[in-house]
Formats: structure tokens, C-alpha cells, sequence
């Protein structure tokens, strides 16, 4: 079976393909032609459907007249597309699922994500992390939930990023995240200066949503997040809706799914607090947590 993660990088080399193919004028059928191929395995190449050898990636290549430098290039992304990805490596760490998530999240130009629960796996301590993993899998090694905790450290690298650019993080939290304290409460309110921290940092921005603010569209959609891509190409990825639980995860990415979505986050956002009014807020909890401990 093809490795789900690799789906983003494999579309993308499709992508620059079909580019440089219609770039020399060359139609699909005379491509087939000229390399002794099938018209359908050039149109399965070109959407991204399969992964593809560098060597293939290079005869197209040359069909279509490309420079060295370019060849070069697209041979490296054709690697991408057969390598697994780093978080492969943490093998049972990371569900199935989740690998395709981490593919898209680490593709994705802005991450959108209203949490009702948590804090962001993108933004939790270490202290909060290690509760969080050993609430929900009492029965596992401590070596076992060391890895998901360097799953998830790894993971938060993204936001730090610089090629390519780091995603822009847009958060909007329920005010119960904030509240609902650790065991240890003053972990709690280190978790939440923390928060404050990256909401300072200039591709971050959380907001809170007050118990005060009431209904939102679509309350009962719960936690979910909203993947954005590239635009600078010809046919962008979709916007991309991701959602998951103990036992999977849900992608949405039909226009009437993206259209709801988009209405329950412009929802969120008119009765969220701005940033720097949240930043007030979780200040404010840190302090009751650190007075409380």
C-alpha cells in the first residue's frame, strides 16, 4: 500500500509535470508517445496518484526539454514521494492515521484550529504533554510514552521552521481549556505562560473563547482544524477540514464541508476575544493557578 503521508509531495510533483509539459507544448498522447508509455500511467503521474522513480521523473523530463537544474530538483522531489517521512520512524507512536495528518500539517502554509478541550499538541509543555499522554494510556511503558512525547517535541519544530516558511498558527481556544488545571496547578500555569509566550511570536496567534461569549455556529462540530495550502499554484490543495479521536480521524475537503467549516470559524472569531484582550485572560488564570498550587 502506498504511504498515505507521502500524498501532498506526490501531488506536487504532478503538479510541476503536467507544468513543464504544457510549458513545452506537449501534449499528453505525443508525451506517451515519445516514451513508449501508456497516455493513462502520464495522467496517474501528473494527479499524483502514484509515486514516481526519479529516473521516470527524469525521461519526462528531457522529453519536455528541461535544464539540468531542473531535472535535479524534480528528481529529489520524486524521492519525497517514495520516502516515509520522519514521523515513520517512531513507528506504533504515531496511529496510521495521524501519518497522513502529519504530512498535510507539515505542507500546509496556515493551520487553523479551535480547540474546545486541550491545549494544541503544537503548543504544549513538556509538563502538560506528559499528563495529557499518561491520562489516556495508563497501561503503557514509560520508553512508550517518551516516544509520543518526542512525536509531538519534533511535531512542534514546524512552528519554528524557516524553509519553508514556518505555517501561520491560528488558535482560538475555549475558555475550559484554560481552566481545567493539572494535577500540579503550578504546571498548569507554566503551560499558560507559555501560551502567552507564542501568542507573542509573529506566526502565532491565540485568541480565547469566553464561557460569557454563548452559542457559536456549528457548536456541536467540537474540536477541529483547518488545514490551508499553497495558492501560488495552478490548482491549489483544497482547504483541508482534519478531526480525530481515540480510534481515528475524519478529512473533509468537499466544498460544502469547507463552506460550514469556514462559517463555524468566522462564528468563532466574531465572539472570540482579540489577542491581546486574551493574553489578559490567560494572564489573569496563570496567576489564580500559581495562587492556588
Amino acid at each position: 500500500m502506498d504511504d498515505p503521508g507521502s500524498t501532498v509531495p506526490r501531488r506536487q510533483l504532478g503538479r510541476y509535470l503536467r507544468e513543464l509539459r504544457e510549458n513545452a507544448h506537449v501534449t499528453v498522447a505525443a508525451a506517451a508517445k515519445e516514451l513508449e508509455w501508456s497516455t493513462p500511467r502520464i495522467w496517474r503521474y501528473e494527479t499524483g496518484q502514484v509515486p514516481m522513480h526519479p529516473n521516470d521523473v527524469e525521461a519526462m523530463c528531457r522529453v519536455y526539454g528541461v535544464g539540468r537544474e531542473t531535472i535535479k530538483t524534480m528528481r529529489s522531489l520524486a524521492r519525497e514521494t517514495k520516502a516515509h517521512g520522519w514521523w515513520h520512524s517512531y513507528g506504533e507512536a504515531i496511529k496510521d492515521w495521524f501519518k497522513l495528518y502529519v504530512g498535510l500539517e507539515a505542507a500546509a502554509t496556515k493551520i487553523r484550529k479551535y480547540e474546545a478541550n486541550l491545549v494544541p499538541g503544537l503548543l504544549q509543555t513538556v509538563e502538560y504533554m506528559t499528563e495529557v499522554i499518561a491520562t489516556d494510556h495508563p497501561q503503557m511503558s514509560a520508553a512508550e510514552r517518551q516516544a509520543k512525547v518526542d512525536v509531538r517535541l519534533r511535531r512542534q519544530r514546524l512552528l519554528a521552521r524557516a524553509i519553508p516558511r514556518a505555517p501561520y498558527y491560528d488558535v482560538i481556544l475555549n475558555e475550559a481549556v484554560l481552566r481545567r488545571p493539572l494535577r500540579d496547578r503550578s504546571a498548569m500555569a507554566r503551560q499558560l505562560d507559555a501560551l502567552v509566550m507564542a501568542s507573542e511570536r509573529h506566526n502565532i496567534r491565540v485568541r480565547v473563547l469566553p464561557l460569557a461569549a454563548g452559542l457559536f455556529r456549528w457548536a456541536e462540530t467540537g474540536t477541529f482544524t483547518m488545514l490551508d495550502f499553497p495558492t501560488d499554484v495552478r490548482e491549489p490543495e483544497p482547504t483541508t477540514i482534519y478531526m480525530d479521536g481515540p480510534c481515528g480521524a475524519v478529512y473533509l475537503d468537499k466544498p460544502h464541508e469547507i463552506n460550514l467549516y469556514e462559517d463555524a470559524w468566522r462564528s468563532l472569531g466574531e465572539r472570540a476575544l482579540d489577542v491581546e484582550d486574551s493574553r489578559e485572560l490567560i494572564t489573569a488564570i496563570a496567576k489564580e493557578m500559581t495562587h492556588d498550587s
